[in-house]
Parts: structure tokens; sequence; C-alpha cells
């Protein structure tokens, strides 16, 4: 796709592992240039080396699943002649992108304050575990820890049970996104003003702002949204796993409408009681008709249900990773993509899930580290003999 929103936008990434990588990734694949900063005394971004599935040295299936359609640039940005170039880039770039501890982005200056003399354009993105302008500015933080502390954990579970985290890592994936969109909406500023600024995203913030109508509740009435068996909404009956012959399926009849549907396709005299005919009553009688659900759902296997359902009721089937990647609407839609890699020709991909104009966004395989690290120096006015003096000195 030759017309993509973010052609001709170059952004800097200094970032490493999950969170910063996966929200400048959607940025890259709109077509921004997006050029990840890898410090060559390292061994680059440390999830090169996060396994257990490799490709080649110093490259890894983790690495390309946050990393598609960047440039590769070594360059050690604690070093002089490493500050230099990277001033240099800045000068040509639109925003610059970090994910790094709160305290560090003033150490390296890469904030807004620190570049606006070479570009007062540039944008200055931070994602950062607590942000920078708090007592907890130095702390590291991961993902699991915001679930923890946001109360997301408690809210995760069958009651009775220890919390539990999320499947995956949830917030570090909402963050990137939410980082992204921070960014474009000040580099659409930065356009039409011509002055940038520094955008700040953090895990915590995100993790808790999670919380939605759950945190609203609370803040205005002190209730306290606990746990509900079988995954239940806390207050839309019925709207939970179900039983049925075979194993369990998902039903969202969360209004009276669909209510009424679903009492017609089950054909149940039970549950075309008068108890169940408003939500009020289903929400104080949920015990009850999760019994009477399961009595009628337990008389045929999920895929039966599924088919009864289909288009009528909002439910879905409850699948393992090896299911959910092998369902054939995912392929039917095209949410699976082949991206060639040199260690893998046929290695295939989650596609993004935003289309434009109808088509879907197509990746590139990340390249191996520093692998456009001559073609920007190059651009930048450095020879030949300069590229390999910085490289004999560490700095690239």
């Amino acid at each position: 796709m030759s017309n993509l929103p973010l052609k001709g936008i170059r952004i800097i990434a200094v970032e490493q592992y999950g969170a910063g990588p996966y929200g400048s990734m959607y940025l890259a694949d709109m077509g921004a240039e997006v050029i990840k900063i890898e410090n060559p005394k390292i061994g680059g971004d440390v999830s090169r080396q996060t396994g257990p599935f490799f490709l080649g040295d110093n490259d890894s299936y983790f690495f390309q699943t946050f990393n598609l359609n960047k440039k590769s640039l070594t360059l050690d940005l604690k070093s002089q002649d490493g500050r230099k170039i990277f001033e240099q880039l800045v000068a040509s770039a639109d925003a610059v992108t970090n994910n790094l501890r709160g305290d560090q982005p003033e150490k390296l200056g890469i904030t807004y304050d620190k570049l606006k003399y070479i570009n007062p354009k540039i944008v200055c993105g931070h994602l950062s575990a607590y942000g920078r302008d708090n007592d907890r500015a130095s702390w590291p933080g991961y993902d699991y820890l915001m679930q923890a502390e946001a109360g997301l954990m408690s809210l995760t579970g069958e009651p009775g049970q220890a919390p539990a985290r999320f499947g995956l890592s949830m917030i570090d994936f909402m963050t990137g996104a939410v980082a992204s969109l921070g960014l474009t909406a000040a580099l659409l500023g930065a356009h039409k003003t011509g002055q940038g600024r520094d955008v700040d995203v953090s895990l915590f913030d995100v993790a808790l702002h999670q919380l939605s109508y759950p945190a609203t509740w609370y803040l205005n009435e002190q209730y306290v949204v606990e746990r509900a068996p079988r995954s239940a909404h806390p207050a839309t009956v019925p709207c939970q796993l179900y039983k049925t012959k075979d194993s369990f399926i998902f039903l969202m009849a969360m209004t009276d409408k669909f209510w009424g549907v679903l009492v017609d396709l089950l054909n149940d005299d039970l549950l075309k009681g008068t108890r169940f005919a408003k939500v009020a009553g289903r929400r104080e009688n949920r015990d009850l008709l999760t019994q009477e659900i399961d009595r009628v759902l337990c008389t045929h296997a999920t895929a039966h249900w599924l088919e009864v359902f289909k288009g009528k009721i909002p439910s879905a089937p409850v699948y393992d990773v090896p299911q959910a990647l092998n369902n054939r609407y995912v392929h039917d839609v095209k949410m699976v993509q082949k991206v060639p890699h040199p260690h893998n020709k046929d290695m295939e991909v989650l596609a993004n899930p935003i289309k434009m104009n109808g088509k879907r966004l197509t990746g590139k395989a990340s390249v191996e580290m520093g692998h456009n690290t001559q073609e920007l120096l190059t651009e930048l006015g450095y020879n030949q003999q300069q590229i390999d003096e910085l490289k004999a000195a560490g700095t690239i």
C-alpha cells in the first residue's frame, strides 16, 4: 500500500521488549518510518534473546511479534559521537518515542525541552511504568504489577480463588496502543502549529483507567464489584459461561430483546417464566437462571448451540490457542499473514487489526540488528571511513 496515512513521518524509537515496540509497530504499519535505536554494547533489544524460539543468532519470534516494518540503527546514545548522530536524526524527525524508566528520558536528554532547540516541531513520547513527574519515576515496573495494584487481578478468576492475572500482558498492549494514539495526536498538533511537546503515558495510569465503570460505581456509590462465577458480568444476566453437553459456551443475552429471542430458541417453559422476564429479575435470580440454562444447554453439544444461535444471539465457543488460531473465520478475514524471514520464509504473524480502505495493513519482517545503520549514516553525510571508525569505537 503506497498511500498509507503516516507515510513521510519519521519516528525515532528508543525502545525494547513489549509495550513500547507494540505501540510503535502500529505507527510503522500505518506507514511511518520507525527507526529503532539498538545499543550495540548489549546486543540490541533484549527481546531479540527472548526464547524459547529463535531465528538465527540474534533474533526471535518474540522480537518479530513487536517489531515488523521498522528500521534498525545501532547507536550508543551515551557516547559523544552517538549523541551527535542522534541529534542529526532529530533534526529530520517528527517524533522521538521511548519506553524507558521514568527518570531516564531527562538523563538521556530525549525530552522536548532538551530537543526543541534542534527541532521545535519534535514530539517526544514517553511510555514508562509510573510516569516522570512523581516519586515513583525511578521505579522499574511491569504489566503484572499494574494488574495487581490497579485492582484488576481482584476482578479476575473464580470467587473464592486466588486473584488472577490476564492470560497475556494486556496492560503492556493497551499502554502501547494508547501511547501511539497520544503520539499521533501530538504529531497532528505539531503539523498544524509548528509546536512540538512531550506526551506521557504510564502502565499504571492505563491499568487504572481500565477499571472503567467499576471505578465510577465505587467513586460515586461506594459499590464494590466482586468476581462472579463463570466470568459473569457484574450486573447483566445472562452474560457468562454456560455448560453444554461437551464443553462450555459464552452467552450474552444482555437486553430484553435478546432474552426474548433466547427463550424462543431454547423453547423451555421454565425459562419463559415471569421471574426471568425482565433484566432486574434475571439479575436477582442469577444462580437459579444459570442452573436452568445449563439444564437446557446440556442436552446438546456446543457446536449444535452455536449453529442455533448463529447471528441471533451473541455467543461464542471457548477455544484454546490452537483452536483460536485455526478458526476458519480468522483466516477468512485474513487476520493471519505470511511475513517471509531469512530463517523462515513461511513465517506467519497476526495481522494488524486496522484496515485502510477495506484492506489489511501488510507487514515486513523485522530486520537484523543494525540493518539500516549504513543507510542512515550515509544519508546524514558520513563517509565510509567515518562509519568504520564509529563502528570500531563501539558507537554503532
